[in-house]
Parts: structure tokens; C-alpha cells; sequence
């Protein structure tokens, strides 16, 4: 089968930097940071380990007509601003509903839903609950509401795969592309989760960062300091098509989606395999597919966490596959500044290194203050530019279960 040029003509995203794409770039590259402490009640009722979190920057809430939030779990409507943004960035084509498909992603799904209903059902009883909640909660909501709002009828597909659930989005939508099932796809991933239950969860098992007398300096990748992660929300959204429907209707193209690949550890539920052996095959995979060799890639951004144990997992991988070309490759670590946004995070990190292609610009990664010399990446710590020749960038993803998700873009020339 020959393969198809597959191109990015529209982004959308609502994040603990912004409301918007734009908004959040540009918070990015000026080096600011999207957590803060929760202002909310129940982190002192609760008595949580940790008080701060990446919230979204503008609750979709006040985006979102009343009537329609009201019928729709976070998730689901963060999904939902991203995807109109997206759209409307992409010129709001004038497709054949059947051509337009949807491949979207969660990593937890409708939890608010799940958790206000159960605790309705302890207090006032069976007949308090939501003719709404189930609807609500399914973690194929959020592609749903795309797919109806849109509109989409080709498919609307919903992958779960943690915190690789974006990135793999991104993956089934180009392989969707390549097979003919549409000529429009609307890919992305979404999360919903600072809730008192998940941020108890996640601190259970050492995992979050406690910093909460400095919520900004928390999400610190690569540094020697670096004690967990920050949990945060949000969504992103892009618009991808064949290159050949994007010329025929005069799109804009921001880059191509050249390729991905996924791939699993198969070595424990939650930590990564050390080796980095099976993520090193995702990135391989993703470059093969791309049609290039890894002394191609130019940037990468990275997963990132700000985990002990992570960071350095990654970093094996890379250099198994770059060896001595690791040193030439401009590295960003945006969790820094926006958190993890679990099952939508690998979305927005794909927004943010389409963007670093279309603009030659990588972005920077803050809170970097003593680099870990375990991992001596070449760590951009201010915007960067990336030269005028052919740039190859990858995007990387790993999530609880193994799950190993990448995706590769080019500049479009």
C-alpha cells in the first residue's frame, strides 16, 4: 500500500497555561509555570499529603454554554473546547461527515461523575442519582461529544492506555488515515482528575511531588532534587488529513505527522522498565515509519515526568537508540511548566512540538537547577532555536502497564 503524507492543520488545547493553543505557547516559551496551590475545601478536609496541582487555566465551565456543561463530565468538556478550537483552526472544513473521523483518549475517564454519584448514593439515595451518570462517566464520552459536536461519522474511536493514551491516539488516527477510513480525523486526549481521591492515590504510592510551600518549582525533570510528579488536567485537540484533502482545500499545514509506533514493556504495572528497551523501540519504530534514521531527529519531547525512577528509564531508551548523535538532540521537558496531564498530555505535547517545528523554536524547560549528571541530555533551559534545515521531532509518551506510545513530525516545506 503506498503510504500517504499525513499533515497537522489545526490545534487546539485548554491547559494550566492558558485557555488556548496560542495562550499556552506562549506561556511556555516565556518560562511560566501552571501550578499552584488548590483552592479548594476539601484539601484541608481531607488532610492531602499535597495541596497543589496543574488546574486548567480557564475552567471549560465558563467556555462551555451552561445547558451543555451540565451534561457533560470536566473530561469531557475540556475535550470539547479543544476540539472546537482545534476545528475552527482548521478552518472548519467542509467535509463529508462520513469522511471525519475521531480517535480520542483518556487515561481515568468521567472520575468527578463517578465519585459525585457514588457519594449522592450514600447520602440521599438511589433515586438522587443522575439519569445522566453513566453517560457521563464512560470513557468514550469525551470522543463522543466530539463526534456530535463536530460533526463525525466515519468513527469515533476512544483508546485508554494511561499516560500514553494521547500519543496512541495520534498513532490509530495515522494508521486510520493511511487505511482510507477518513479523510479528516480529529485526534487528542483528555484528563479530569485533581480530585481529592486520585492526588491520596497517587501520593499513596510516592509518585506526586510534595512541595507545597513552592508549587511552582515542583514539576522538575532532570533535576537532582526531582521528588514525583504534578498531577494536572486538561485536553488537547489536532486536526490531521491527508496532504492531499489539506491542499485540495487550501488548508494551512503547521507540519506532518510522518509517524509512530507503539509498544509495551511487559515488565511491571507501574515502573518502567530501567532498560528503556521496549520505549527505545517505540522511538525506533516511530522513525522507521517516518522514512529516516535516528540521526535525523533533530528535538524531542520528552515524557518527562520528574519521577526518580522515570527520567533516567528514559534517557536509557534515547541513548540506546541515538548512542553519540543523544548530545546533538535539543531536549524539552514541558511537564516542567504544565504538569501531567495523564491521558491527555501526550496530545498537548504533541501541540507543543508541532509548534516548535512550525515556528523553529524549542521550548524551554524550566526548574532545571542542578541536572542530574546520570542524565546528560542536551536539555533546553531557554527557547532554542532549531535551525534552518530539515527537522525530524519526536514525541514520547509511557504509561502505567508498559504502555509506550511515540509519534514523529517534520517540518512542512
Amino acid at each position: 500500500m503506498t503510504s500517504k503524507k499525513i499533515v497537522v492543520t489545526g490545534i487546539g488545547a485548554t491547559t494550566p497555561l492558558g485557555g488556548t493553543s496560542p495562550d499556552s505557547w506562549r506561556a511556555l516559551l516565556a518560562g511560566e509555570s501552571g501550578i499552584r496551590a488548590i483552592e479548594a475545601e476539601w484539601v484541608e478536609r481531607y488532610e492531602l499529603p499535597v495541596t497543589f496541582a496543574g488546574q486548567a487555566r480557564v475552567p471549560a465551565a465558563e467556555v462551555l454554554e451552561r445547558p451543555e456543561a451540565k451534561r457533560l463530565d470536566p473530561s469531557s468538556q475540556f475535550a470539547l473546547v479543544a476540539a472546537r478550537e482545534a476545528w475552527a483552526d482548521a478552518g472548519a472544513p467542509d467535509v463529508d461527515p462520513v469522511r471525519v473521523g475521531v480517535d480520542y483518549s483518556t487515561g481515568i475517564g468521567g472520575l468527578w461523575t463517578l465519585l459525585d454519584a457514588y457519594d449522592t448514593l450514600k447520602e440521599k439515595g438511589p433515586r438522587r442519582v443522575m439519569p445522566m451518570t453513566i453517560p457521563m462517566l464512560m470513557p468514550n464520552a469525551a470522543a463522543a461529544a466530539i463526534s456530535m459536536s463536530i460533526p463525525s461519522r466515519a468513527y469515533a474511536r476512544t483508546v485508554v492506555s494511561a499516560c500514553a493514551s494521547g500519543t496512541e491516539a495520534l498513532v490509530n488516527a495515522y494508521e486510520h488515515l493511511q487505511a482510507g477510513l477518513a479523510d479528516v480525523v480529529i485526534a487528542g486526549g483528555t484528563e479530569a482528575v485533581v480530585h481529592p481521591l486520585p492526588i491520596a492515590a497517587f501520593a499513596s504510592m510516592q509518585a506526586l511531588s510534595r512541595r507545597n510551600d513552592d508549587p511552582a518549582s515542583a514539576s522538575r525533570p532532570y533535576d537532582v532534587n526531582r521528588d514525583g510528579f504534578v498531577l494536572s488536567e486538561g485536553a488537547g485537540a489536532l486536526v490531521l488529513e491527508t496532504e492531499e484533502h489539506a491542499l485540495a482545500r487550501g488548508a494551512r499545514i503547521y507540519a506532518e505527522l510522518a509517524g509512530g509506533s507503539v509498544t509495551s514493556d511487559s515488565y511491571h504495572i507501574t515502573a518502567p522498565d530501567p532498560e528503556g528497551s521496549a520505549a527505545a523501540r517505540a522511538m525506533k519504530a516511530a522513525i522507521e515509519v517516518a522514512g529516516a534514521k535516528p540521526s535525523d531527529v533533530t528535538h524531542i519531547n520528552a515524557h518527562a515526568t520528574s519521577t526518580p525512577v522515570g527520567d533516567i528509564a528514559e534517557y536509557n531508551a534515547i541513548r540506546r537508540i541515538f548512542g553519540d548523535h543523544t548530545s546533538n538532540i535539543a531536549v524539552s521537558a514541558t511537564k516542567a511548566a504544565t504538569g501531567h496531564l495523564l491521558g491527555g498530555t501526550g496530545a498537548l505535547e504533541a501541540i507543543f512540538t508541532v509548534l516548535a517545528l512550525k515556528e523553529r523554536t524549542a521550548p524551554p524547560t524550566i526548574n532545571l537547577d542542578d541536572q542530574d549528571p546520570e542524565i546528560p541530555l542536551e536539555v533546553v533551559t531557554s527557547p532554542r532555536a532549531l535551525g534552518d534545515g530539515p527537522q525530524l521531532a519526536l514525541s514520547n509518551s509511557f504509561g502505567f502497564g508498559g504502555h509506550n506510545a511515540v509519534v514523529a513530525f517534520r517540518d512542512y516545506r
